[in-house]
C-alpha cells in the first residue's frame, strides 16, 4: 500500500464522517423507528441496487487507489458521497465501518450450471438460463447440509488493516454474517423457473423433499453462526430499506455479547411463485419460511413477487412487520389487505426512468396514487426504488426521481 492510497482513502472517509455527524442523521433514524414501529410521522423513502456504472458524474465514481483492499473502501466511499449528493433521500450515513469477518460457508455442495447473456458489459445485470440439475430422485442426494467455519487470523489481518486507514475518522467494527434465506430463489437457478414449477405440479412430493433439505440446512447454518458468534451485527438496512426500531437492539448500541437471531432482521421472499395459487403459495413457501422467521425477531416478507392476493397466507408468517407491494401488485386490493398492521413497501416500477424519456409528471402522478391508497386504507408506508438496471445513462433521471419522491413523501398531494 502506497502513502497516496492511504491518504486518498482516509480523504474520503473524513468527508463521510462529516456527513455521518449531521444532525439529520439522526432525525432520519428517528423517522425510521416511527415507520417500522407502525407510527409513521410520514412515508420514507428509499432507493438501493442502483445502475453504478451510469452515475459516474463528474468522474466522482472513477476508483485513483491501486491496491486492492483500498479500491474496495474507495468504492464504497464514492458511492455513499455520490448519493448523499445526488439522491440522498431516506438514507442514513453511519459513523462506523462495518468490516466482514473471514466467514466461509461451504453451501449446499454444488454449483449453478447455466448460460449467461450479457446486454451491456459494464452493467453486471445479465440474463441466465439454468440448466435443471434436480431431474431424478437420485439428485436429491446432491444436496449437502452447509458448513460454516471462521478464519479468525483473516478477519484480525482485515481489521488491522481498517485500522490503520480509518483509526480517527471512523469507527471499525467487525461484522458477521446477515445471511440471505431464500428458499425458492436458489431452486429457481438450481432447475430453471419454469421446470420447477412444472415439478411442483407432477412430482409434489419431490419438490416438498427439496424444500425440506434446503429449510433444515438454512437452519443448521443459522445455529453455526450463532453458536460461533458469527451473526452480523445490528442492522441499518433490511433489503433495501431502513431497519431502525425501538424493538430491537440498533447499530448505535455495539455490543459485545454474541448476536442472536431473535435480536435480529431477516427477510423472505419467493419470487418465483409470483404465478402460483394462494394454496401453492402457503404449502410450497408459507409452511417452510414460517420455521425461518420464527427464529427471529422481526421480518420483511417479498420483492418482486406481487402479493396482494396472499395476504391471506403471508400473515401467517411468524414476526412480519413489512409486506412488499411490487409494481405488479394491485395498490388497493394490497393497501386494503395490509392496513395498519404492517408497513406497506411499495416498489414503485423502475421502468419509469428506462424509458424512451422521463415523464416527471407521470413519476408524480404514480407515488401521489400510491400515497392516497395507503391513506384510505391507514397504511404506514415506504418507497423503496430498486431494481434500477439502467437509466439510459441520464443519471439526471434518477435524481429527479429522488426530488420528485421526497416532495410526495414530505409535502401534499
Amino acid at each position: 500500500m502506497t502513502h497516496r492510497d492511504r491518504s486518498l482513502v482516509r480523504n474520503l472517509a473524513s468527508q463521510v464522517a462529516e456527513l455521518a455527524a449531521l444532525p439529520r442523521q439522526e432525525e432520519t433514524r428517528r423517522l425510521w423507528r416511527l415507520l417500522n414501529g407502525l407510527r409513521p410521522a410520514r412515508p420514507m423513502v428509499a432507493i438501493d441496487q442502483v445502475c453504478w456504472n451510469e452515475m459516474n458524474v463528474d468522474d466522482a465514481l472513477t476508483l485513483r487507489c491501486e491496491h486492492t483492499e483500498c479500491r474496495g473502501y474507495e468504492d464504497q466511499f464514492r458511492r455513499i458521497l455520490l448519493q448523499a449528493r445526488h439522491f440522498s433521500v431516506d438514507s442514513v450515513v453511519e459513523p462506523f465501518l462495518r468490516v466482514p469477518k473471514a466467514i466461509h460457508n461451504s453451501g449446499f455442495g454444488f454449483a449453478v450450471s447455466e448460460e449467461i447473456a450479457v446486454g451491456d458489459p459494464t452493467n453486471s445485470v445479465v440474463g441466465h438460463k439454468y440448466k435443471n440439475l434436480f431431474q431424478t430422485d437420485d439428485d436429491l442426494d446432491k444436496v449437502r447440509m452447509p458448513c460454516i467455519t471462521h478464519d479468525a487470523q483473516e478477519t484480525e489481518r482485515r481489521l488491522d488493516l481498517a485500522h490503520h486507514l480509518f483509526d480517527g475518522i471512523l469507527q471499525v467494527r467487525s461484522d458477521g454474517l446477515d445471511p440471505y434465506l431464500s428458499i425458492w430463489d436458489p431452486i429457481s437457478m438450481w432447475m430453471g423457473v419454469e421446470n420447477a414449477l412444472y415439478t411442483m405440479v407432477d412430482r409434489p412430493e419431490f419438490m416438498h423433499r427439496l424444500a425440506t433439505r434446503i429449510t433444515d440446512g438454512y437452519l443448521s447454518m443459522l445455529d453455526q453462526l450463532e453458536e460461533q458468534g458469527l451473526l452480523c451485527g445490528p442492522q441499518s438496512l433490511i433489503h433495501c430499506t431502513g431497519a431502525w426500531t425501538d424493538e430491537l437492539p440498533g447499530p448505535e448500541q455495539a455490543s459485545e455479547a454474541p448476536p442472536r437471531m431473535r435480536e435480529r432482521w431477516t427477510f423472505g421472499l419467493a419470487q418465483m411463485f409470483s404465478t402460483v395459487s394462494p394454496a401453492m403459495f402457503d404449502e410450497f413457501e408459507v409452511a417452510y419460511a414460517s420455521r425461518i422467521c420464527e427464529r427471529f425477531g422481526l421480518v420483511y416478507y417479498g420483492c418482486c413477487d406481487p402479493l396482494d392476493r396472499k395476504m391471506a397466507e403471508v400473515r401467517k408468517l411468524p414476526n412480519v412487520r413489512k409486506i412488499s407491494m411490487s409494481p405488479w401488485a394491485d395498490e388497493e386490493r394490497g393497501a386494503a389487505e395490509i392496513g395498519r398492521d404492517f408497513v406497506y413497501s411499495r416498489k414503485p416500477n423502475p421502468a419509469l426512468l428506462a424509458a424512451g424519456s422521463f415523464d416527471e409528471d407521470a413519476v408524480r402522478r404514480d407515488l401521489q396514487n400510491t400515497r392516497r391508497i395507503c391513506e384510505r386504507h391507514g397504511c404506514p408506508l415506504e418507497f423503496i426504488l430498486k431494481d434500477l438496471s439502467t437509466v439510459g445513462y441520464q443519471p439526471d433521471r434518477l435524481f429527479r426521481w429522488a426530488r420528485i419522491a421526497m416532495e410526495v413523501a414530505c409535502g401534499g398531494l
